[in-house]
């Protein structure tokens, strides 16, 4: 605990709903919901409006439609996300280099490392001058505790949400805590919650009159003792600046439980190249090549193939993932695929013995592919395997070569699906986003970051002249 109240921490306000709000004029003042827009889909971000209607993060999208059947429900957009989340990280390493990030809108700052503050009147100067220049460079707003430890100053942004500056004096920890439920305490969970509630605890309060060996004898020793200092506002962990990434992941959740294995391999291959995406991305390689896969039971199964050395090689990552697959039954039905890379290295050491059987294999069926076309016309069995490697945009492109020709072929008339909340531009209506789309229509919304509420068009979905597009910055991004 320190004396003086300089460990900030800075939590924005429903941060994917809030940017949405932002890049959207219509959807100001309404209610937003972030997430998968399946049967099977999950609340991400919610805003301050859809969370009068009770709607909250993790819940199933599906009851989230029967409490809040009006609210705009739209995909996350990750790309953006991370664009704002580095202004404002960037505003936060300007304040101290140790700044210690837990997720693209949280993280921690020491103020007395970066020497902006000493006591409590240079703190709360500080706070309120970063939450002022969060709104004029991104337009969104942020919520920031300050206290003597981490925890409390977590306590505090939570408290002081939305779009507030809370600060703990040192020495009022205590009467602080008292009254709040113990499920403000972090690692005390639905679980333990209720079972502290059964033994007739529920504040911070009745944690620290319950003892020390009352809370260990009931949660255990490592829990027990910890959750005990908690209670009396105790923290010594230091602000650690960068957290090194441990692996690299990519899941899909489907509608429908998938039983085809030739649609689960194509699947596997997808997500393959889409991970490597992300570790490109991140300036790492990986030795461990890791495939999870939930069953139609919700059973669920990992298996893992450390390389001979560390790879960002797609055609490496997805030949160890299809050998882990064929190890795993899947003939009752899957509802949940992911890869992943551990062991992580910012160097790459090839498997060129990988590699060339990667290369043997493609040469195999080129060749193949050729003779069939001589024989058949073009026709390949192969084609639908092809399909969701090209419709996903990455196969051949990170490999640095052409797709083959059937992989063309099959891309000749795709099916356009247009997600609600992507990003689109019309030839002449210009920038825009989905608001809806089905029986063959898709209905747009065309207005930008900064600009009054827009008109609403309707096209058809495979109409020419409309196109994805890249998000826009947001209004004052860029100044």
């Amino acid at each position: 605990m320190r004396a003086a109240p300089t460990i900030l921490h800075l939590d924005m306000d429903a941060f994917y709903a809030s940017v949405e709000q932002a890049s959207k004029p219509s959807l100001r003042g309404k209610a937003v919901i972030v997430g998968g827009l399946g049967p099977r889909g999950v609340v991400a971000t919610a805003s301050y409006e859809a969370r009068r209607f009770g709607v909250h993060s993790a819940m199933p999208t599906a009851q989230a439609r029967r409490l809040c059947p009006n609210g705009a429900y739209l995909i996350p957009r990750f790309t953006l996300y991370r664009q704002v989340s580095d202004v404002v990280m960037a505003m936060l390493r300007e304040l101290s280099p140790l700044v210690e990030p837990l997720s693209l809108d949280e993280a921690f700052v020491d103020l007395e490392a970066g020497g902006v503050a000493f006591d409590s009147g240079s703190a709360r100067a500080t706070g309120e001058r970063l939450r002022a220049g969060i709104r004029a460079a991104t337009g969104l707003s942020g919520s920031v505790g300050l206290a003597g430890s981490k925890m409390l100053a977590k306590v505090a942004s939570e408290e002081a949400k939305p779009a507030g500056l809370l600060l703990i004096e040192p020495g009022t920890e205590r009467e602080l805590l008292a009254p709040m439920s113990v499920r403000t305490l972090p690692g005390v969970g639905p679980a333990t919650g209720e079972h502290l509630r059964r033994a007739g605890i529920t504040t911070v309060g009745e944690l620290v009159e319950a003892g020390e060996d009352e809370l260990v004898r009931m949660v255990g020793r490592a829990h027990g003792t910890g959750l005990y200092r908690m209670a009396l506002g105790l923290d010594d962990r230091p602000v650690v600046a960068e957290r090194d990434a441990k692996s690299v992941s990519v899941e899909d959740t489907f509608d429908v439980d998938l039983h085809d294995r030739v649609r689960i391999r194509g699947e596997v291959q997808r997500l393959a190249d889409r991970c490597v995406g992300r570790l490109r991305d991140s300036g790492h390689s990986g030795r461990t090549i890791v495939l999870k896969v939930r069953r139609y039971d919700f059973s669920t199964l990992t298996r893992s193939e450390t390389l001979r050395g560390p790879t960002d090689d797609a055609a490496v990552v997805r030949e160890a993932a299809a050998r882990l697959l064929e190890a795993v039954d899947t003939t009752g039905g899957v509802r949940l695929l992911g890869v992943g890379v551990t062991g992580l290295a910012d160097y790459t050491q090839e498997d060129l013995f990988a590699q060339s059987l990667a290369a043997e294999a493609a040469e195999a069926a080129g060749a193949a592919g050729a003779e069939a076309a001589e024989e058949e016309g073009g026709a390949d069995a192969t084609a639908g395997q092809a399909g969701p490697e090209a419709a996903d945009g990455v196969a051949g492109a990170r490999e640095g070569s052409e797709p083959p020709v059937v992989a063309q072929e099959a891309q000749e008339a795709p099916e356009r699906r247009w997600a609600a909340g992507s990003d689109v531009r019309h030839v002449l209506y210009g920038p825009g986003w989905v608001q809806g789309s089905g029986v063959g229509r898709v209905t747009v919304r065309f207005e930008q970051p900064g600009s009054e509420p827009g008109r609403v068009r309707t096209f058809r979905v495979d109409d020419p002249e409309l196109e994805p597009s890249d998000p826009l910055p947001l209004v004052g991004e860029t100044a």
